[in-house]
């Protein structure tokens, strides 16, 4: 019995990658992360947004690279040594995602993950799933597919069909 509950207690857990963007620490679906690489510099593309790096082409995939402290206007991001670029499969699409560092691998359930406050109208929450802890740090829960495919983000769909 007690074998049973527990067995219904960790399939409820999913892993989140947790990343930091400046002070913040930020989590994503780890079933959404194809690879975890070094920056390396991109391909710019003419008249896209400033978080649009560019593309890479990685194994003969064209992939727009998304820097997302500026995605997030958290500033002008230093790419060094520790800059990271996570690989995400987005069902049809191949996206980089350019993070400060990368933290840790987490098991969060339903009831670890806190609704985001209503911010009203000055901050859109539409693309966090909520607010978690991990260890003394408070998370915040990304649904990156949401984001991804977010109407502001369809140049990433436009960019990687003129690139080919």
């Amino acid at each position: 019995m007690i074998d049973a509950a527990l067995a219904q207690h960790n399939q409820a857990k999913r892993e989140f990658l947790t990343f930091t963007l400046g002070e913040e620490e930020y989590a994503i679906d780890i079933l959404t992360v194809q690879e975890i690489r070094g920056y390396n510099a991109v391909t710019r593309i003419a008249n896209t947004p400033d978080y649009i790096k560019g593309v890479i082409n990685m194994r003969g995939v064209i992939v727009p690279v998304v820097d997302m402290r500026l995605k997030f206007h958290l500033g002008n991001a230093t790419y060094d040594e520790f800059t990271v670029m996570i690989i995400l499969n987005l069902g049809q699409r191949v996206v980089g995602m350019v993070v400060d560092a990368v933290s840790d691998v987490v098991a969060l359930s339903a009831d670890d993950i806190r609704p985001a406050p209503d911010f009203g109208a000055t901050f859109d929450t539409q693309y966090l799933l909520g607010l978690a802890s991990v260890a003394e740090r408070m998370a915040i829960v990304v649904d990156i597919e949401k984001l991804m495919s977010s109407q502001d983000m369809g140049l990433v769909d436009q960019l990687s069909s003129e690139a080919v």
